[in-house]
């Protein structure tokens, strides 16, 4: 079964990447919205959707619910250590995203000065000049990059739209180091094709693409839920920690995660 949120504002919940999480989902309530379609996806397939037929919970929304989530964990001494944008699919779709990130910050600063602000994102809307300016005023921009070759890029992300893996490493540049890199690795297959992201070509690779971004870290973790694509396995954490290695003999800040 998919993992969907019913919620704007949600938990907060224990992150294994950034502590005491709050969560907020700018997506539907009741259905996921994305401009992935991984295979490896907790919240399930991304179904057919026209944009004029979702429903969003509106900027002004959004921050009455986060104030007043806020105000209660002050109240009971259990401020969280990030407010994260995650929930049901690609944040940064929300056409109001550039603002509710200031409203956030406001908040944020008012109730929960130490919380990262923090971004859970596929990336594919960096080249978005709005959607690029509020990515770079968050504390944790995390964007994804799961594979170091094209193929294997668009087996396991799945674009729903026309995508260049050579372009997005491009765009991903621009930021200059004010972002986070997180990797999914796995291996199964999908299809009748073998999938595996831990070769020593595919690692090259996108080692090679780490060293052109300079992200300030890069955090590596593997499946953790159910995933949409049945006949795909968990790589072990002795494995995560080789491939970071490797990164770290290049110079990058790499973390693992179970």
């Amino acid at each position: 079964m998919p993992f969907l949120f019913h919620d704007v504002i949600f938990g907060p919940v224990r992150s294994r990447r950034l502590g005491l999480s709050l969560g907020i989902n700018l997506l539907p309530l009741h259905r996921k919205y994305c401009s992935f379609n991984c295979i490896y996806c907790e919240c399930g397939w991304t179904p057919p959707q026209a944009r004029e037929s979702l429903e969003m919970p509106a900027r002004e929304e959004v921050a009455s619910f986060l104030e007043q989530k806020l105000n209660e964990l002050a109240v009971d001494d259990y401020l969280p250590d990030a407010i994260t944008y995650a929930g049901n699919g690609e944040p940064t779709l929300h056409p109001e995203f550039s603002g509710i990130v200031d409203d956030t910050i406001r908040l944020r600063d008012m109730y929960s000065a130490d919380a990262k602000v923090t971004v859970l994102s596929n990336g594919s809307r960096i080249q978005d000049p709005s959607v690029f300016n509020a990515l770079l005023k968050l504390d944790n921009n995390i964007l994804k990059l799961d594979a170091g070759t094209e193929e294997t890029f668009h087996i396991l992300n799945n674009p729903v739209e026309p995508f260049d893996l050579a372009g997005y490493i491009e765009g991903l540049m621009k930021f200059k180091g004010n972002l986070i890199i997180q990797t999914m690795f796995l291996k199964g297959s999908f299809n009748g094709r073998v999938i595996d992201n831990t070769t020593d070509a595919e690692v090259t690779e996108w080692i090679a693409h780490l060293k052109r971004i300079r992200p300030k870290s890069v955090m590596l973790y593997s499946i953790a839920r159910a995933t949409p694509a049945h006949e795909l396995e968990q790589i072990s954490r002795g494995t995560l920690e080789e491939i970071a290695l490797r990164a770290r003999k290049e110079g990058l800040e790499v973390k693992v995660y179970d």
